[in-house]
């Protein structure tokens, strides 16, 4: 593995248990709208952003729906949950290793696919905007994971090549997105994204203490 000098985070999973938030906003829309979400078809949108989500939902049963006007119904349900629920908390270990990535002077960025206002809501919650150098929101580029470009922005973000970046994903449209864009990615085996398989990423942990053998 080449020098690192630039880690490219993934949030939901990654740096906040939210994922069991998210499912819930997603499921009280899907029964709003009277929509049958298998857990495989969810699955596959897990790592998108929400109007991506969206709009392969519409196509897939075929809804006449805004996608915009679902977006803001699940972020409303998200943000409610998220406001609610004293038990939030951050991934174990997760808190640690940013520290360690920062004390050695290694450039941090968020690239997520969660909206801006939910990254500034966790940062601020948990006071991480001291860590890192830019945060990125797959829902302001016109492409989601697992489409590269969200990491190929982090890279030219953190004024690093790409093969000196590495990427620490927990689903596979992440770990796709990374691959695609040419940066080595650690896949974050999240005990509450048992679904995800991992199995195109560089290397799979399931503790970030891990990575200090790397770093």
């Amino acid at each position: 593995m080449n020098t690192i000098k630039c880690v490219i985070f993934d949030m939901d999973g990654v740096i906040i248990d939210s994922e069991l938030l998210h499912k819930k906003a997603y499921y009280e829309t899907f029964i709003s709208l009277g929509l049958d979400v298998s857990e495989d078809l969810y699955k596959t949108i897990t790592g998108s952003s929400t109007i991506n989500a969206f709009q392969k939902l519409i196509a897939h049963f075929n809804l006449d729906e805004d996608p915009n006007e679902l977006v803001l119904q699940k972020r409303k349900r998200y943000v409610n949950f998220f406001e609610n629920d004293p038990t939030l908390h951050l991934v174990k270990g997760v808190e640690d290793i940013i520290k360690y990535f920062y004390n050695k002077e290694i450039t941090l960025i968020l690239a997520s696919s969660s909206a801006m206002v939910n990254i500034d809501r966790v940062f601020n919650r948990f006071n991480l905007n001291q860590y890192f150098t830019a945060k990125i929101s797959g829902a302001d580029l016109i492409e989601s994971k697992p489409h590269p470009e969200i990491f190929e922005k982090a890279a030219i973000l953190g004024n690093t090549p790409r093969e000196n970046c590495i990427v620490i994903e927990d689903s596979d449209n992440g770990v796709k997105a990374a691959n695609d864009a040419g940066i080595f990615v650690f896949g974050y085996q999240n005990p509450m994204a048992a679904d995800q398989t991992l199995e195109n990423a560089d290397t799979v942990i399931t503790d970030f203490r891990e990575l200090k053998k790397y770093i």
